[in-house]
């Protein structure tokens, strides 16, 4: 059965007996400067914490999230994810948040304020993440292994949801104390920015929370509408990003170095077919010409030689594609260039994307359009700066500022009042931002709003239902060994005791 990241199955009780060897291990790893054992730990561990926010899976994983979002196809074999075959994935992140409680220890009530911040962000981040894949998940009790807490119970999704929420408010304040921390690789601890992280995350929540809208306890609307009043990011230099190097230990995921698959990947035609009708040189940025088409003579900068293929194609078919050239593949900068570009996690442009889905829902003053326009800009903006100009990277087709706003206005991209099809436009602009970034987002999208369409074919999808998309994926084994009544009870409340994929988790159920 295939697993959602590349990671091990663990249990929540093997997380719990293993923490502290786990926490030594990444303390020696990121340990350069052990000044003062209790500051050095302290700083270190914040390291280590915001490194495992902004990690990704590296080589072939990488792409998964491509494959489950219909991005990508895979030529090498017949890919479960590509196809729709969800199986068990791990309870990740609770040893991210046990790091934290050990952090905290650590501080005195002078610098407390951006550390409890950190926790209460880190937190909520890997929890959010947890419940949007499965469920219901152990929540208030999940952190209480010390105290004898090994078989926890299971929340529910809502009272996580809210939870969450309440974490991040508690967040927010402790970095409004302007505390600056030590140990921040990302924002350099800036508090500022965490803020601005912490409530563009909330935001992304509560839409996510659309469907919930009328939930008396969430107040998802009245919610939205405090945030947005406050902090935001303000461009693509507030993005909560992993930038990559050219240190061996920093190179980006898919760099050559560290998968020789690469060749493999294929963009689907519900990329480059938009990209190509609308004008939008990201094209060029993404992919690269079809070797097929190349051989006709047609220049690698005319969009005519750029070729997207189906991913829900059968497998046979898919190959013979890939075999004959009739295909682009990533763009070198993905996979030549040690730094490829910024991992995004949180940013600028998903923001305004949900601020222009806040305005269509009327959740908010002020036009969609507007902030749909900076969103488009923000996306492109972030390719075209994070792209060093090789003719290899684009092409010749650079993306200036009046490239962008022939996108922006370009007739097939322009909100028209329809909210559905406004919602749509949304929804797919924010799926091109997604190209390379984002996990699993683009699916949560479609889940929640059918937007944008994703390609089923019931001869090749090889869920459950094959008419349909999965909806989540299954709570992992070692639950079923290690905390067998409280995960039974989860399963029972949630869908009559029937842990399904295509079972609906509660954000979903109207």
């Amino acid at each position: 059965m295939n697993t959602k990241r590349n990671t091990n199955n663990l249990g929540i009780l093997f997380i719990l007996l293993n923490i502290l060897l786990s926490s030594c291990s990444k303390f020696e790893d990121i340990n350069t400067n052990p000044d003062g054992a209790s500051k050095a730990s302290r700083s270190l561990l914040a390291t280590g914490i915001i490194l495992d926010l902004t990690s990704s899976s590296l080589g072939k994983p990488f792409y998964s999230n491509q494959l489950v979002s219909k991005s990508l196809a895979w030529a090498e074999s017949a890919d479960a994810n590509q196809y729709n075959l969800f199986g068990r994935t791990g309870f990740n992140g609770y040893s991210t948040v046990i790091n934290g409680n050990k952090m905290l220890e650590m501080t005195t009530e002078t610098n407390r304020p951006p550390y409890e911040g950190l926790y209460y962000f880190s937190k909520a981040y890997q929890m959010f993440y947890l419940t949007m894949a499965v469920g219901d998940i152990p929540y208030s009790e999940a952190f209480m292994g010390e105290s004898g807490g090994l078989k926890p119970k299971y929340d529910t999704q809502k009272q996580v949801m809210s939870g969450i929420l309440n974490d991040l408010d508690k967040a927010y304040a402790a970095f409004d104390k302007g505390v600056k921390m030590d140990g921040d690789p990302i924002f350099k601890g800036d508090p500022l920015k965490w803020k601005k992280t912490t409530r563009a995350f909330q935001l992304k929540i509560l839409m996510y929370l659309s469907l919930k809208v009328s939930d008396t306890d969430l107040k998802v609307k009245e919610r939205f509408q405090q945030y947005v009043k406050s902090d935001l990011m303000t461009s693509n230099a507030d993005n909560f990003q992993r930038t990559y190097g050219n240190n061996a230990k920093e190179y980006y995921p898919i760099y050559f170095t560290r998968l020789n698959h690469n060749p493999y990947a294929m963009l689907s035609n519900l990329i480059v077919d938009k990209l190509k009708e609308t004008g939008d040189y990201r094209l060029f940025y993404f992919a690269k010409p079809a070797e097929s088409e190349l051989k006709k003579k047609i220049a690698a900068s005319s969009f005519n030689a750029y070729l997207g293929v189906n991913p829900a194609d059968p497998f046979d078919g898919i190959k013979a594609k890939w075999g004959a050239g009739q295909f682009s593949g990533i763009n070198q900068r993905y996979t030549q260039l040690p730094s490829g570009e910024p991992v995004i996690k949180l940013g600028y442009a998903e923001q305004q994307f949900i601020l222009a889905e806040g305005a269509l829902r009327g959740w908010i003053s002020g036009t969609a359009d507007t902030y749909y326009k900076q969103a488009i800009r923000a996306s492109m903006e972030f390719t075209a700066s994070n792209t060093p100009d090789n003719i290899n990277y684009h092409q010749g087709r650079k993306i200036t500022d009046a490239h962008i706003q022939e996108v922006q206005n370009h007739p097939l991209n322009k909100l028209n009042g329809n909210f559905d099809a406004d919602l749509e436009q949304i929804l797919y602009q924010k799926y091109l931002t997604s190209f390379m970034q984002r996990e699993y987002e683009s699916y949560y999208d479609y889940r929640r709003t059918g937007y944008p369409k994703f390609p089923i074919n019931p001869k090749t999808n090889q869920n459950y239902d094959n008419t349909k998309m999965p909806m989540r994926w299954m709570y992992p084994t070692e639950e079923y060994n290690n905390n067998r009544e409280n995960i039974d009870a989860a399963i029972k409340s949630q869908w009559n005791g029937v842990d399904d994929v295509d079972k609906l988790i509660w954000i979903l159920q109207k």
